[in-house]
This record gives structure tokens, sequence and C-alpha cells, in this order.
């Protein structure tokens, strides 16, 4: 998602937007012809969040892919890491029996355990204020280390995506209501990266957000 974009039609910016069923014709839709992101892609992404991840001494025994989708991430650590322990999860029936993931809802669902890392790639967005809110606090709870996390926020429904290969159909809300409730448990790293507070890792006080 990295060439401009016009500031999406009002109807895209509602409270209450309609929001994708990710069935069969969603997965054609934005994993097929043009897709959002490639497993090519996903798989540098997951090698540098990893590098990250062991330069700041966390070894990577158990992940949880949170809305999965086709399982690029979840394919790269079973690949490469695969004495780790990794679930992954999703709320689409479609997805689930395609891509062998668990059905679960996370702004419901609070894991029996925590991760090393946590990933959660495009999901928030999809859930109304109240889940999405609910969401964060159980991501938090599940991350024991380290949390990736990507969600477009307005800013960069204005300025950032690709409306071709993006879809629009989400709640958009400002980079500070996420920061705000992130904040609770996490440092800011960048790069889409959260630190668990209290946690293991140590940042140098530039290498995290102000």
């Amino acid at each position: 998602m990295t060439r401009i974009a016009s500031l999406p039609p009002k109807s895209r910016r509602s409270s209450t937007p309609k929001i994708s069923q990710f069935d069969e014709k969603y997965y054609r839709r934005f994993y097929n012809t043009d897709p959002v992101h490639t497993r090519h892609q996903i798989s540098h992404l997951a090698q540098a969040v990893d590098s990250l991840c062991s330069w700041w001494g966390v070894n990577i025994r158990s992940v949880l892919d949170v809305g999965s989708g086709p399982g690029y991430w979840r394919d790269w650590f079973v690949a490469h890491r695969p004495a780790a322990k990794v679930v992954s999860t999703d709320i689409s029936d479609f997805a689930c029996e395609k891509f062998g993931h668990q059905k679960r809802d996370i702004s419901k669902w609070k894991p029996s355990r925590s991760f090393d890392l946590v990933v959660c790639h495009g999901v928030l967005q999809y859930l109304d204020h109240q889940e999405a809110s609910a969401a964060i606090e159980n991501l938090a709870w599940a991350t024991r280390h380290v949390l990736y996390l990507e969600v477009p926020t307005t800013k960069d429904l204005q300025q950032t995506v690709d409306r071709d290969s993006t879809d629009l159909m989400m709640y958009s809300r400002t980079g500070r209501w996420y920061q705000n409730r992130l904040r609770r448990h996490f440092e800011q790293a960048g790069s889409g990266l959260w630190i668990k507070k209290a946690g293991q890792v140590l940042l140098y006080e530039l290498e995290g957000a102000p």
C-alpha cells in the first residue's frame, strides 16, 4: 500500500460503514489479480520482524497470527522457525476452512496463554470502536514481548493507501485513537512494532517513537 491516493468518498468514511464479508469472493478480489500483499512481500516483512526480535534478545518460541487470511505469516514462521508454536486465527469461515486457521474473534476472544510475538495485520479497521478497543486489550493480554500491528488510519486513507488493491470498506480512525489505547500496554518501536511494557525488551530513547 504505497501509492498516493485521493481522499476517499464520504460514504467510505462513514462512522458505520458497510464492512466486507470475508468470503471466497473477497479473497479472489484482494489476493488474486492485484493482491494487497503477496506471499513474497510478507516473507520480507516476517523476516525483518523476526530479525529485530532476535536483535532485541527475544527468542521466538510462540507466535499468534490474528486475522491470518491466506496464512502467509504463519507459513513463514512454520518454514523458518519450525521449533516455534504458531497459532493462526481468523473470523472468516472461508479462510478457516481453506487455509486451516482456528476461528476466533479477537474482539471477544482472550487467549489462555501469551505469545512471544503477536501479529495483527490488517484487522482492526474492520471492527467498530468498541470492538477495536476490546481487541487491543486482548492483543495486549496475548503479547508477552512484541506485537506487530498494521492498521490504516484516516491519514493513510487520505494520503497513502493504494485504492485499487485496498479494501476500503472499513472504519476510519486517527492514529492518535489507536496510539492512546496501545500505549497503555506498549512502547512504540516504529515500523509497526510495539514492545510490551515491563517486558524483557529495553529500547534506547531514540529507538522508540516520541
